[in-house]
């Protein structure tokens, strides 16, 4: 095997804490680098002399981390012993096969020092992040004049479950005995719609319903609703999933109510013109 057993399961944290270093991994980058080597190029005897000295060291500041150490102390000399072992020589193809006993070495190595660099990066932002003071909410409300709370276009199925629920409760109103009701068509409903927005500003979705009360207007107000949004004159807007619907009057149709009557399907009424009060 390219490495004792035990040595890939050598744990990522230890108990001591160095000034510049954490644990064995830690302690062999530090010696390449006191060495001014490549971590590439380990020179496998003088730093695994070194480390078998610091390994003394380590029993005496902490016998529970000895047993992490003698583990790579023995994976330093197993190293070793391949590489003073002469090679036989059996071909080219053998050769190529033949790997660095290092190599297994140098990958953790690597792999620990990309997490190292993750880590202090992490510390220096935390740093940074501790060093500033973020504004309280009341303060930016107080700013903006109102909280800010983003809101979606409302989709075809969300505004049909919303219209689902305005029927039931129509259900469960419902007179015993049926009062005759009288006949709005879907353009005068439009218009009705219109300056409703235009003098009242937005409102919420069962809103359009509070003054209806037959089945009839119920389907007529949610399909002038629909052609509303089709052309464009309303924005329905949700500011989460399952919350409350609002229905905005567009740019367009505000700036033409303000201007003068709305036209919505040809027909106008004379309370859709009007400023608001």
């Amino acid at each position: 095997p390219d490495a004792p057993p035990g040595f890939e399961s050598i744990l990522p944290d230890y108990p001591v804490r160095l000034t510049n270093f954490e644990g064995p991994l830690d302690r062999l980058i530090h010696l390449s680098k006191k060495h001014e080597v490549a971590v590439y190029d380990i020179p496998i005897a003088l730093i695994s002399q070194q480390y078998l000295e610091y390994l003394d060291l380590m029993r005496e500041i902490n016998l529970d981390v000895a047993g992490e150490f003698l583990v790579m102390a023995a994976t330093l000399i197993h190293i070793k012993s391949r590489m003073l072992v002469p090679r036989v020589e059996a071909g080219a193809e053998a050769d190529a096969e033949e790997e660095d006993p290092r190599e297994a070495l140098v990958q953790r190595l690597l792999e620990h020092q990309r997490f190292k660099a993750a880590a202090e990066m992490l510390h220096e932002c935390e740093t940074v992040r501790s060093a500033q003071w973020t504004r309280p909410d009341e303060r930016v409300d107080e700013i903006a004049g109102a909280p800010f709370e983003r809101e979606l276009e409302v989709d075809l199925f969300s505004l049909l479950q919303a219209f689902q629920a305005v029927l039931a409760r129509s259900r469960d109103r419902r007179n015993s005995v049926p009062l005759p009701a009288d006949v709005v068509s879907i353009e005068a409903r439009m218009e009705d719609m219109l300056g409703r927005l235009a003098q009242g500003g937005p409102c919420g979705f069962d809103d359009l319903f509070a003054d209806v009360s037959s089945r009839q207007e119920i389907i007529v107000t949610f399909l002038a609703t629909l052609e509303l949004i089709r052309t464009r004159l309303i924005r329905v807007l949700q500011a989460r999933v399952c919350g409350p619907i609002r229905i905005y009057l567009s740019e367009p149709a505000a700036a033409e109510a303000a201007g003068g009557p709305a036209h919505a399907g040809g027909q106008a009424n004379d309370d859709v013109g009007e400023e608001p009060g």
